[in-house]
Formats: structure tokens, C-alpha cells, sequence
């Protein structure tokens, strides 16, 4: 049988601690909550109030409930305090030597018996638990902001963590109706290790000026699914604990350099910039602690779409190709009032298209979505050929054939003699140097990327990608065609990966890279990233429905093109991979899908 906790500690009532003795209350625990002054304490207290008024207002609590929840707690001036109390959980900044006086300190205060955990979320929990004299009674117990609505809590035992003391804080977390992974004491643990590289990477491609603030955090929200952009949870996780998480896991996780604080990171810190909480650090908010961004010099400026920056008029489209990716640009043309010349190899292609096409639109009709008499338009709207040279007199011609250089850069040549002057030359390549595309033809000022995500006519996101040739007209063009579709257009540099990949598949590399050290496993890795960070879906999920081969080629390119060793694959990937173990589509990846 677990112990029964009946009365906890906390020490510390910033945000997180004020959510954690939250959380307790709310589940019948008696709360004893510590500070280290009166006016620490008042604030603490004014936190707790705030929070558990707004859940009332929201209809999440009732009044009776808060007003027992606020009778269950006990606040205190010093740790003198907890000397009956069965557990204390310690959330003060994410300093060691504060922690270890504190828990030295605790260890002394209370009980013999008594639980001492730590909510730090990188710090080693081991160094934390010598200052005491009972090393096997300390275990991390890392909640996730705001504690009271995130579902997640990592239990960490050290090497001398009692079994019993790991059961106990278990049930205790199903008391509180927490789901928690059990992992040891690692840095970053799972959620931090996995996240914090790639919050650390967005922040490089933004200092390089690869990308703006805007489009690296457009991207990810709408082309992962992400409840935030990276530089925006940076700015709400605080810039400062962001440089101090990212700076412990690199002297304790192996001195991996993508953990190795970005220099960008620490003066803005220095000047200041620490997030929400000082009002500004990526972007500018309203005033400290406000959520409302507010425009800076940096802004975009508005335009219309239409036909700013110089950017030509398009009223007629080429789509070369007859794979699910044409298809779909094909029928977002045609939607957005679009004349559309679709090209394939073969009268046969072409009629399997038009026939893929049709049952798209007709799709959009059943579900309402889509009028008969706009269906009948959009198809209206679409020639179909099996010859280049129809594309002679388009505007824009947009290429989604087959993943090989050789085949683009011919069909580029062939665009080139073709198409008449001034035509903006796309290619949809999601991996190959765009550059190379574009030095097969005589114009290479006209040649962009356009990366549609799959499927085309539902996904929101557009990566704009522009050589070191691209014209400004050609880019501006570019941006306002995907505006005219009603799809955000991210512009970037001509690198590896763009924006999505080049920070998505490094993350599930290394999701990877901590199932095959046996850290954790797929289910926990999926957990903590869904409930601790509010992720769609796990890194194992993820990579099964993209499909393993597909991820190994993605990341094999970025690790070409970088020459970071952390971006190395992953042997696991590697091996399952060759033993034909793809996901989703041979009904085995990481998991088994034979009997979904």
C-alpha cells in the first residue's frame, strides 16, 4: 500500500509554486506554503487568489470548492514550518547552490520520514540530494506551467531513490489526476531534452536572419500543429530560465553543442529582455506580464497582397506533375479563381489527375464546404495536357514531379526554352537545394521555392524559398500568390530542411536517440511530449505516420548539409529502416499498426 500524504510543503511561490500548492488544495491535501519574506508571501498568495478566481469565472470551479481549497492552505514565513509536514516539493529558481542550502536546510527541519522533492526541470536532482543526509528520500517531482491544467509530471529517481519513495510520489500523482512518467535523473529529463535543442535552434535561424520571428513561428504552428512558435513559448517561458536550462543541459548533457546557449540569447538577456515578464524579448507586449504582443520596429509592415513589393500579376498557372501533391495545388489554384494548365506524362496521367481532382472537389460538396456551382468553376478552370509547351503562355509555373535532381533540372531547361520572360519558375521540392534547380535554367532570378504541405488544399502553411538568386520580384510574387490562395507564405533562405523540417526532424532524431539509450520509452517519450508540451502528437507517432524511410533521407540531408554531429541519424532509425520497418505504411515502425 502507498502512504497517505495528508499534509505537503512547498516551498516557493512564484508562478510554478503557486500552481503546485494549487494543485494540491484542490485534491483535499492540507498545504503549508513557504516563502522567504512577508512580501514574497503576499505575492504568492495574490497568485493563488488570481488563479483560483479565474477558474470560478470561467465556470471550472465553484466558489464553494475555491473557498475550501484557500481554507486548506496554510501560508508561512521560513521553513521552520514544515517540520510535521509528510512531503515538501521546492520550487525557487533553478540555481544549485540555493536549491542544495534549502534542501540541507529541509533535511534538517523535518521529519526523518518526510519525502524532500525538487521541481527543478534540469538541474540534477543526485547533486541536489547530497547536501542532505537522506539521499534515498529525494526524488524530482516536475510539474508542468501552469500546473493546475497541464496533465504531465516527470518523476525523477537518482541512483539511491528509494522503490518505496518512487511508488509513493506515483500513486500521489494519480491522486492529483496527473499522468507521470518515472525516468532517471537525466538532463532535461524528456520534455526539456527534446524541446529546449529545438527552441535553441529557432533562435539561431532567427539571429543568422534566416527567417523572421513571424515566419519561423508561422511555420511551426501551422505546419506541425504546435500550440505556439518557438520564439513566442521562449518569450512566455522567460529568456533568462530559458539560458539557464539550455546552459545546464550542456555542461551535463555530454557539452552537445546545440544545447550550448545561442550568443543572441544571452545579451538579450543582459539587456534585459527577458520575455512576457519584462514586456519584451522576441516581441514586444503590451507591459510586463502581459500576453498581448504589441507592434515594434521589427513588425511587417501590412500590405494588401496584391501586388506589393513589386510583385507581378498571376492570372494563369502551370502544375507540371501527377503525383497527390499536384494534384492538390492543382485544385487550390483552381479554388482561388485561378486558370490552371496541368501538364503530366501521358493522356492516361492526366486522366487519373482530372479524376483524383474531381473526387477532391466533390468531397468539399458533400461536406458542404464547397457549392456545386464553385465545384463546377474550379473544374471550369483547368485545361489538361501531356505537353510542356501548353505551358508557353502561364504566369507561374509550379513543378511537383519526383524527389531527383537530375529530373528537375532537365524539366527546368525545358521551362526555361518554353515559358516567355518575366514567368516566375516554382519548384515544390521539400529537400533538394533550390539553387541547383535554378542554375539549370537561364533566369535564375525567377526561380523560387513553394513548399505545399500535405495535403495541399487543407494545410494553411506555404514555405516561400529564395536563392541567393531569387529576384525580390520574384519573391514578392511568390508571397502574394500564396496570400491570394488564402495560405500563409514563411520566407527563408535556400538551406537544408527551410523551417519545418530543419527544426522538426533534428527534435524527432533525438526523440530517437533517447529510446535507443533505453532512457524511456516510445509510450513515455509520446506522453511527455503531448501533455507536457501540448505537442499533437509524439515524437513515435509522428515518425510512423510520416513514414520512417522518409525521415532518415530528411535527416540524413540536413546532417549533409550542416555537418553537426548532433544531427547524425540515429542508428535505431537506421536499422528499422533496413529491416523494412517504415510505420504506418508496412504496419510496423516504432509500434506495431497490424492489428489498428
Amino acid at each position: 500500500m502507498a502512504r497517505e500524504f495528508s499534509t505537503v510543503g512547498v516551498v516557493g511561490l512564484g508562478t510554478m509554486g503557486a500552481g503546485i500548492v494549487e494543485v494540491f488544495a484542490r485534491n483535499g491535501i492540507d498545504v503549508v506554503a513557504v516563502e522567504i519574506s512577508a512580501p514574497a508571501l503576499e505575492r504568492g498568495r495574490a497568485t493563488l487568489k488570481g488563479s483560483t478566481d479565474r477558474a470560478v469565472a470561467k465556470g471550472k470551479l465553484a466558489e464553494a470548492d475555491r473557498d475550501a481549497l484557500h481554507e486548506r492552505v496554510h501560508f508561512a514565513v521560513g521553513l521552520e514550518a514544515l517540520h510535521s509536514v509528510d512531503l515538501v516539493i521546492e520550487a525557487v529558481p533553478e540555481h544549485l547552490d540555493l536549491k542544495q542550502r534549502i534542501f540541507a536546510e529541509l533535511d534538517r527541519v523535518c521529519r526523518p520520514e518526510t519525502i524532500l522533492a525538487t521541481n527543478t526541470s534540469s538541474l540534477s536532482v543526485t547533486e541536489i540530494s547530497v547536501a542532505t543526509s537522506r539521499p534515498n528520500q529525494v526524488i524530482g517531482i516536475h510539474f508542468f506551467n501552469p500546473a493546475p491544467v497541464m496533465k504531465l509530471v516527470e518523476v525523477v529517481r537518482t541512483v539511491v531513490t528509494a522503490p518505496e519513495v518512487v511508488a509513493d510520489v506515483e500513486a500521489l500523482c494519480a491522486r492529483l489526476g496527473k499522468v507521470d512518467v518515472t525516468i532517471n535523473d537525466r538532463a532535461g529529463f524528456i520534455a526539456n531534452a527534446l524541446l529546449f535543442g529545438y527552441l535553441n535552434h529557432a533562435v539561431g535561424m532567427f539571429e543568422s536572419h534566416y527567417a523572421t520571428r513571424e515566419d519561423i513561428d508561422a511555420a511551426m504552428k501551422l505546419g506541425c500543429g504546435l500550440p505556439m512558435g518557438p520564439l513566442a513559448l521562449m518569450d512566455l517561458i522567460g529568456l533568462d530560465t530559458a539560458y539557464e536550462i539550455l546552459d545546464t543541459m550542456y555542461r551535463r548533457g555530454g557539452r552537445d553543442r546545440r544545447h550550448a546557449p545561442v550568443p543572441l540569447l544571452k545579451q538579450m538577456v543582459t539587456a534585459g529582455l527577458l520575455g512576457r515578464k519584462s514586456g519584451r524579448g522576441f516581441y514586444t507586449y503590451e507591459r510586463p506580464g502581459s500576453p498581448v504582443v504589441v507592434p515594434d520596429e521589427a513588425t511587417p509592415l501590412a500590405t494588401d497582397g496584391a501586388l506589393a513589393d513589386g510583385a507581378r500579376a498571376i492570372a494563369k498557372v502551370g502544375v507540371v506533375g501527377s503525383g497527390t501533391m499536384a494534384t492538390g495545388i492543382i485544385e487550390v489554384f483552381a479554388k482561388a479563381g485561378y486558370e490552371v494548365v496541368s501538364v503530366t506524362r501521358g493522356m492516361e496521367k492526366s486522366a487519373k489527375v482530372c479524376e483524383a481532382v474531381k473526387t477532391s472537389l466533390n468531397k468539399g460538396v458533400v461536406r458542404g464546404k464547397l457549392s456545386e456551382a464553385d465545384r463546377d468553376a474550379a473544374l471550369g478552370r483547368i485545361s489538361w495536357s501531356a505537353t510542356l509547351d501548353h505551358l508557353a503562355d502561364v504566369d507561374l509555373v509550379v513543378e511537383a514531379v519526383v524527389e531527383e535532381l537530375s529530373v528537375k533540372k532537365a524539366l527546368f531547361a525545358s521551362l526555361d526554352e518554353i515559358c516567355k520572360p518575366g514567368v516566375v519558375l516554382a519548384t515544390t521540392t521539400s529537400s533538394l537545394p533550390v539553387i541547383d534547380v535554378a542554375m539549370a535554367t537561364h533566369r535564375p532570378a525567377d526561380v523560387v521555392g513553394l513548399h505545399f504541405f500535405n495535403p495541399a488544399p487543407v494545410m494553411p502553411l506555404v514555405e516561400v524559398v529564395r536563392t541567393i538568386r531569387t529576384s525580390p520580384e520574384a519573391t514578392a510574387t511568390a508571397r502574394a500568390v500564396c496570400a491570394a490562395l488564402g495560405k500563409t507564405g514563411v520566407v527563408c533562405g535556400d538551406r537544408s530542411g527551410f523551417i519545418v523540417n530543419a527544426l522538426l526532424f533534428p527534435y524527432l532524431n533525438d526523440a530517437v536517440k533517447m529510446l535507443e539509450a533505453s532512457y524511456s520509452t516510445a509510450d513515455d517519450i509520446d506522453h511527455a511530449m503531448k501533455l507536457g508540451c501540448g505537442y499533437p502528437m509524439g515524437p513515435f507517432e509522428l515518425l510512423d505516420v510520416v513514414g520512417l524511410d522518409v525521415s532518415l533521407a530528411i535527416q540524413r540531408e540536413l546532417y549533409l548539409e550542416l555537418r553537426e554531429p548532433g544531427f547524425a541519424p540515429a542508428p535505431l532509425l537506421e536499422h528499422l529502416v533496413t529491416a523494412g520497418y517504415l510505420g504506418r505504411k508496412t504496419r510496423r515502425g516504432f509500434r506495431d499498426h497490424s492489428h489498428r
